[in-house]
């Protein structure tokens, strides 16, 4: 069995790319899929432990966009990871989330909350990765303005929060072409989440490859209408944990093999990157 949407640099300060793959070999994982945030740092050193562990890693991506103000990840798989214009690319959409970052302890500061970017830095445990709104709700629990992270994204972090800030990004249409542009297959992350499947159906029109349907936050029924879709447009059905590593002793959305599918799954996406690379 296979998980296809795990997190390592990009972040969770707390796992290191080699100790992912220990775990999912221990969780009983033929294949992981690496897939942080707008950055491919971690795929090499996985790429290497996957031989000791004797574990398969497909080197993925998982970019953030923004639609009518939501954010929208696109996940890619088997992408160029050493590819210059994509690795550019990648590097504009860290700047954003830096500027994100900025906005949001801004926001916070004007609520009255004492914090400083400094202190956000300082939660991070990796220097490699980035530094995103769980670093910053750490933070806020530290100082016990909240008591855990869902609080703290219900109250201010989160899209309907008091400090929520979301700066021009590209849309999910570019990260479609910038993944297939880089060899992968884009893959709708965690659809469920979004509530807003015309935008779904948008996506699909517009060349996306493979729909997420089974995600740890997703209900059943989301599962299987999303699991549905995927069959009715001949699309790549994948599963995954959305694994981000421990915060304060809890699992971030799901332990590794939380969602899982087949090997068959990995085959497919060799095989339309395959196709793309012989395009």
């Amino acid at each position: 069995m296979v998980d296809l949407h795990s997190h390592t640099t990009a972040s969770d300060g707390t796992y290191e790319p080699e100790e992912n793959v220990k775990r999912a070999r221990e969780k009983g994982l033929q294949a992981l899929g690496i897939t942080d945030h707008d950055t491919v740092a971690g795929i090499p050193a996985a790429l290497e432990a996957s031989h000791q562990w004797n574990i398969e890693v497909v080197p993925g991506i998982e970019i953030s966009t923004v639609d009518q103000n939501q954010d929208v990840h696109v996940l890619g798989y088997y992408i160029n990871y050493q590819d210059k214009q994509f690795l550019s690319r990648l590097e504009e959409l860290r700047a954003t989330r830096d500027r994100r970052n900025e906005m949001l302890v801004h926001n916070l500061q004007a609520l009255g909350i004492d914090i400083t970017l400094d202190e956000v830095a300082a939660r991070r445990k990796m220097d490699e990765g980035n530094l995103g709104r769980p670093h910053i709700a750490e933070v806020l629990m530290g100082k016990g303005i909240v008591s855990s992270m869902e609080e703290a994204f219900e109250k201010y972090l989160g899209k309907t929060g008091k400090a929520y800030a979301n700066p021009p990004r590209i849309g999910p249409e570019d990260a479609i072409d910038w993944i297939k542009q880089a060899g992968g297959v884009p893959v709708l992350a965690h659809p469920g989440l979004y509530g807003d499947d015309q935008m779904v159906l948008r996506l699909i029109e517009y060349g996306l490859e493979g729909i997420e349907a089974f995600h740890t936050d997703h209900t059943k029924e989301q599962e299987d209408y999303y699991a549905e879709l995927a069959n009715r447009f001949g699309l790549i059905c994948t599963a995954g944990s959305d694994f981000h590593g421990e915060r304060n002793g809890v699992i971030f959305h799901g332990d590794l093999g939380t969602r899982k599918t087949s090997y068959e799954i990995v085959l497919q996406l060799k095989k339309k990157a395959a196709e793309r690379a012989g395009d």
